[in-house]
């Protein structure tokens, strides 16, 4: 059952392209190339097994959680319904 300006299945829609633009964005995050065997960042050694298990992996653990801090997403909901923007 529709309700106001959506359509049937609105929901849902809007619920699937957040969804893809949160891989897509975190597809584009992931490292590629050669590991290396120091941190980029502060110098200190990277863990082989962690050298293993991400390849292309730049940064130690310490700071690539600082990292991800700093680059967290906000809620906004940029594809929102038009009742929910007159708000």
């Amino acid at each position: 059952m529709a309700g106001g300006w959506m359509a049937d299945g609105a929901v849902q829609e809007q619920i699937d392209n957040s969804i893809e633009d949160a891989v897509q964005r975190a597809r584009s995050q992931l490292p590629t190339g050669d590991s290396l065997s120091h941190c980029e960042a502060c110098g200190e050694e990277i863990p082989l097994a962690r050298r293993a298990a991400i390849k292309g992996v730049r940064l130690c653990v310490a700071c690539q959680t600082e990292r991800d801090k700093q680059q967290a997403v906000s809620g906004y909901n940029r594809r929102g319904s038009k009742d929910s923007q007159l708000r």
